[in-house]
């Protein structure tokens, strides 16, 4: 019985390896699988009853984000380790799967390789941006690295990467599969013509907190659409409507359905991260926007540099300034109102975002890269 062992770490992490855990089983539908990750993975791995497959931690207990959120939940971090390391060694795979969350999977990754374990690696970090000092030990702890933006071929042959391979973006699968499958259920707008905003505040409560409450001001200012929230349930109801004031009575929230909202959307306010990249491939106009604690700001900025120009995938995939990006201090509501009036009421600049968006699609190239990867994935199999 071939046994994999998968670490996803967020919500990006959980779609993106529920994908991979379906392409694996269908390699190797009697597979041994414990996960780190989420409800995603958890109906993945249901879709192959014959699969033995535990989930060892749920992604609710593992998101934190930025340099101050991390210490000071350093003894939970550091708890989650040690326990990761034990639960390997009993459970012995033939291959350890990293999925994005660099923080952790590395250190992992570290220890995997000493004991002997096959790593592949999957959604590389961001390290051409910083900590590029990160690329010396995963070339030495790595068997396999599956990199999914076009623009990271050029970083990797320069540093002479061999066990590094591009594999596409996962998005494209996630996208055409929801497509494919008929399951698009436009928002019901019960006879309100109003065009509908999709907001998008991000995953982890400490984004939600710090960009919700500046989405219902203009919610507020702005009777004319109707608005809903792309809320997760494993956050709860109580915290979104702890955000969300009595006076926004034209936003709902909209729970586990954001390519629905996606799919309804006139214009989008987006978190900046793997939305932006999703509201691209639904070819929605979306503004980014961006806040966490100075201090973790701080640091991000000393250790980045000038090296990179855009934190939206979508600017980063184009090159270029595609999408606005309001970040930190530029996210206050003057700035978020004139970018809102761009996409929404400046046909010109819609469509000129569409085009955009039409180039970066074909520069992702086709979809496949969930079985690609499951492909790199089972070569490493001893």
């Amino acid at each position: 019985m071939v046994k994999f062992y998968i670490i996803a770490g967020e919500a990006s992490g959980d779609l993106h390896g529920a994908n991979l855990m379906r392409a694996l089983l269908a390699k190797h539908p009697d597979a041994a699988v414990r996960y780190w990750g989420g409800d995603r993975m958890a109906e993945a791995a249901q879709s192959v009853p014959t699969a033995d497959v535990v989930q060892v931690r749920h992604i609710r207990d593992l998101a934190f984000m930025g340099f101050v959120e991390v210490v000071s939940h350093l003894s939970t971090v550091l708890g989650n380790i040690s326990f990761c390391k034990r639960d390997i060694d009993a459970f012995h795979p033939d291959v350890v799967v990293f999925i994005d969350y660099p923080g952790f999977n590395l250190k992992i990754a570290k220890y995997t390789h000493a004991r002997g374990y096959k790593n592949v690696y999957y959604i590389s970090p961001q390290i051409w941006a910083w900590k590029k000092g990160r690329i010396r030990p995963m070339r030495r702890d790595l068997d396999k690295l599956c990199y999914i933006l076009p623009t990271e071929q050029r970083f990797y042959a320069e540093n002479e990467f061999p066990q590094a391979c591009y594999v596409g973006h996962p998005l494209l699968d996630e996208v055409q599969r929801y497509k494919a499958d008929g399951a698009a259920a436009p928002l019901s707008a019960d006879g309100d013509e109003r065009p509908l905003v999709a907001l998008l505040p991000g995953s982890r409560k400490q984004e939600l907190k710090r960009l919700l409450p500046l989405m219902m001001q203009l919610v507020n200012r702005h009777p004319e659409y109707r608005f809903a929230v792309a809320g997760m349930h494993l956050i709860g109801e109580e915290f979104y409507r702890s955000l969300i004031p009595a006076s926004a009575t034209n936003v709902s929230i909209v729970y586990d359905r954001t390519y629905d909202l996606l799919a309804s959307a006139y214009a989008a306010v987006v978190c900046s991260g793997t939305a932006t990249l999703e509201t691209a491939l639904f070819r929605v106009p979306q503004v980014v926007c961006y806040q966490c604690n100075k201090l973790s700001a701080a640091i991000a900025r000393r250790l980045i540099g000038s090296r990179i120009k855009y934190i939206s995938l979508v600017n980063l995939i184009a090159d270029r300034p595609v999408v606005s990006e309001l970040i930190q201090g530029d996210y206050n509501p003057d700035r978020l109102d004139r970018e809102f009036a761009a996409i929404t009421v400046d046909d010109n600049a819609r469509r000129a975002m569409m085009s955009e968006y039409d180039r970066i699609i074909s520069l992702l190239g086709g979809v496949g890269a969930s079985q690609r990867t499951a492909d790199e994935i089972v070569r490493q199999i001893p």
